[in-house]
Formats: C-alpha cells, sequence, structure tokens
C-alpha cells in the first residue's frame, strides 16, 4: 500500500538523550558534520526536534535545573539534511534553498513547555541586572492555548515556530565567523552598556570542545578533536540563518536560505510554542520539543541573484523570510515607549537596546501594579506575542522603541482609567514562578524612582 503524509527523515525518542538518538543531533555549525537524511526537492517531509536544552529543563517545580544548566551544551540541532533537485543533483554553493514550513507543533504526549531566566552567573539575559536569579514557569498547551499555574490570570494562543533553522557554512565562511567574533572577544571594548551590565556577559560565545556534540562523527576521534575545536556555536544567528528567534515563521512561512556547501545541510531546532520579540529573558520562549512539516526548493544562482553581500566578500549575505498567513489576531493593544536614557538618567546616543530595555521596564513596572510579581512579568514578556519596534532611529539623541502588548490575554482589564488602579485580594496573583536564590556578588542595577 502507497503510503501518505510526509516522511519521517528525523525520527526523536524523548526517552533518550540527544547523543542516543537514531540520528544522533549536533550543537555546532561545521561543513563536516555529516548529514543523517537526505529529501528531494518538493517533498514534504518531518522533522523532529527535542527542546533547546535536551531535556535538562524540565517541568519538575523548581528553578534549580535553570540555574545550573550547562550554556556550552545548546542548542540541539536536528539534521543536517542534505538536499537533493528531482533529478538527484544536490543544491550547490550559491544557491538560494527555499525552506516551506508546512506545518508544525509540539510532539504528540508532550505537550508542555517552560519558560526562565538564568541565573546572572550562568547565561543572565537581557534584564539579568534586574532580574539576576534563575526562575521558570511551566506552560500547559491546549490547542493553540497556552496558560501558566505558575502566572495566572493569562490565556493566550501561540505563534508557534523554530528559533533555529539555517544551512552549514563553508569552511571559508567557518573561518570569517570565527575570526571575528575572537577578534570582538579578545580586542572588542568591554564598554558598560545597558545600565552597565551587558559588559558582564561575553562579547562573544567561541568554539570550544565542551560538551560539544557532532551528530555522526564519534567522540575521541582524530576527527572529532579538529573540528570540534573549529565549529561554531548555536548562539547568535549568522548569515547561514541559524538562532534568528523570528516568532511569526509559522505554518505556511518560507525561509530563503543561502547555500555555501554542497547539499545545502539543512538542520533545525529551539522549538518554541510562543515567543515575544526580542525573547527578553534569555531563555524566553515557551522552550518545547516539537516538529516540523518542510518542503524545500532550489532556486540555481539565486544568491547572485537575490542576495547583495554586505559585506567585503560575497558569503557576507543574509537571509530572506516570508510570513505566513497564520497569526493571532488581537485587535487592543497596550503600548510601552522607551528612549535611550537609562535608569540612572544617563544619555545614551542612538542607542536602541537602551531604549528597548527602558520600554520593556516600563511594561514590567505597570503590569506589576495588577497583583503580578515583576518576575511574573518578565517571564510573560519574553514568551506572550507581543511585538517589539524600533519606531525612531534618527532623531538624535534619543532611540525610541516601543513594546505594544495585546490586552486580550488578561482576565482583568489593564489599561489605565479615571479611578486608581482597583486593590484587593482579587488581583493577587500566586502562586509565584519558581525562583533560586542569587549567590554572585555582581552589583544590582536599581531605579531610584521606584520604592
Amino acid at each position: 500500500m502507497a503510503l501518505y503524509g510526509p516522511r519521517l527523515v528525523v525520527p526523536i525518542d524523548l526517552k533518550k538523550k540527544p547523543w542516543q538518538q537514531k540520528n544522533p543531533l549536533h550543537n555546532r555549525w561545521h561543513p563536516d558534520i555529516p548529514p543523517v537524511a537526505e529529501v528531494t526537492a518538493g517533498e514534504v517531509f518531518r522533522v523532529e526536534m527535542v527542546d533547546f536544552s535536551g531535556g535538562a529543563i524540565t517541568k519538575n517545580h523548581t528553578a534549580h535545573d535553570v540555574k545550573h544548566v550547562d550554556p556550552l551544551t545548546v542548542h540541539y540541532l536536528s539534521g543536517p539534511i542534505r538536499i537533493l533537485d528531482n533529478d538527484g543533483i544536490p543544491a550547490k554553493p550559491g544557491d538560494l534553498l527555499a525552506v516551506e514550513i508546512c506545518n508544525l507543533g509540539p510532539l504528540p504526549g508532550d505537550e508542555w513547555g517552560f519558560t526562565a531566566t538564568f541565573d546572572r552567573e550562568n547565561g543572565g539575559g537581557f534584564l539579568t541586572d534586574h532580574f539576576p536569579c534563575a526562575t521558570k514557569a511551566i506552560w500547559y498547551f491546549q490547542g493553540i492555548y497556552a496558560h501558566s499555574p505558575q502566572i495566572p490570570g493569562v490565556r493566550f494562543p501561540g505563534l508557534t515556530h523554530p528559533g533555529i533553522i539555517g544551512t552549514a557554512p563553508s569552511m571559508e565562511l567557518l573561518n570569517i565567523w570565527n575570526e571575528r567574533e575572537r577578534d570582538i572577544e579578545e580586542n572588542g571594548v568591554k564598554s558598560f552598556k545597558l545600565c552597565e551590565v551587558l559588559h558582564t556577559r561575553p562579547l562573544a560565545n567561541l568554539p570550544s570542545t565542551k560538551s560539544c556534540l557532532l551528530g555522526k562523527i564519534e567522540k575521541g576521534t582524530s576527527e572529532w578533536e579538529r573540528i570540534a575545536k573549529e565549529a561554531a556555536r548555536t548562539i547568535p544567528g549568522r548569515e547561514n540563518g541559524g538562532n534568528c528567534d523570528i516568532k511569526n515563521l509559522s505554518r505556511g512561512a518560507k525561509v530563503y536560505l543561502p547555500v555555501f556547501v554542497e547539499g545545502a545541510n539543512l538542520s533545525t531546532g529551539d522549538m518554541h510554542f510562543s515567543q515575544g520579540d526580542g525573547e527578553v529573558s534569555f531563555c524566553g520562549a515557551i522552550e518545547m520539543s516539537g516538529f516540523l512539516e518542510l518542503k524545500c526548493e532550489i532556486i540555481r544562482g539565486g544568491m547572485k541573484e537575490y542576495l547583495t553581500p554586505m559585506g567585503p566578500t560575497p558569503l557576507h549575505v543574509n537571509p530572506i523570510f516570508e510570513i505566513g498567513p497564520v497569526e493571532p489576531r488581537f485587535s487592543e493593544w497596550l503600548v510601552f515607549e522607551g528612549i535611550s536614557v537609562d535608569e540612572s538618567g544617563r544619555q545614551h546616543y542612538l542607542d536602541a537596546s537602551v531604549a528597548y530595555k527602558r520600554a520593556v521596564l516600563n511594561g514590567i513596572d505597570y503590569l506589576s501594579k495588577f497583583g503580578y510579581s515583576k518576575e511574573q512579568v518578565y517571564l510573560l514578556l519574553s514568551c506572550i506575542p507581543c511585538e517589539g519596534r524600533i519606531s525612531g532611529i534618527v532623531d538624535a539623541p534619543n532611540a525610541v522603541a516601543t513594546l505594544a502588548i495585546p490586552t486580550a490575554i488578561f482576565d482583568q482589564d489593564i489599561r489605565p482609567k479615571i479611578n486608581k488602579v482597583p486593590v484587593g485580594p482579587r488581583l493577587v496573583r500566586k502562586p509565584d514562578v519558581f525562583k533560586c536564590s542569587y549567590d554572585g556578588n555582581l552589583p544590582i542595577t536599581k531605579n531610584p524612582s521606584t520604592t
């Protein structure tokens, strides 16, 4: 009997570790990581994925797993997948790979996820100077909706998407990545940014053999040692796509990825049930295991035809993303503005990061007036489908950023009114998120205007 439906090319067994899977996963980018599957252009195929931590972060009622998670392990990617045309000829360097997301969702039987903040000494986040503790909230899925016992009074539809989707770099491109990222780590100005906090985080995440996973390449071999010392970490987005965290890449979306190696070697992972623009808590989407059903087309010579290099070589290009027609429908939003003046009152010149930080802090402080802890709101603004914008980047000296929050996700009216904010037991939102103590000694930023 003929088979119908997508062909499963990368299966996942959630009872097994990432390195124990039938098709071993990988957490680095390198051209020599061998493909685990092969598909033909036009074929709809299914890829399953573990969550970004590979199961290290659980739904146990504690944040200790977040506090002590190994940041060198992330992300666990499914693939690489070699792409052929209908004549059996692989994608070639210089082509564009058009990847259509036909369907996606959580793995059946594993309909839950988590949002968290890393400990400031172990990864931190966008607001780690205000929120240094590891925290976690568990979300449960009911169809397209998510709710969390740790953040009561909120329910919203998720815009499910992969955080990471990309092609393998060529050796030339990998060398470019490593050279420029090593340069900024070794010679970059460790200036005080974001109210004197980002300088405490690494300026780049350089190759490391520790906790490195290279798919089919056996650890302990000379080949593994060579590749592990060269392979790029998956933390930032780059020319190959990678960790772009674009929340709108859901059903019907297309990604046009540059091809740098024969076969393209497509990899994907870091599935999100929902995410806000910026993913501000860093572990900030609703992280989950999941699946993608994909269809690829090869646009021969598409890199030269459609992508203009923004750099010294033809490799300095970036993907194009075509947003799909499916997204939650919200008609009413509450918008918070931020400008590039920090909590100490110091002016920053057209700094969109400082402006967006101010917008997020304004949103957190405002929503905490309605019975939520600030930790609850911080996680919430990281994972709900909120809209972040750079609203002004030319009117010196202030950059202006905005954060728009859909009001319909709350079970109470959060808009300002003539009367004061309601108070009383009805608005007390308990229990709180799971939280660890902060045991470091880095300074914590305070807003001098708050009590």
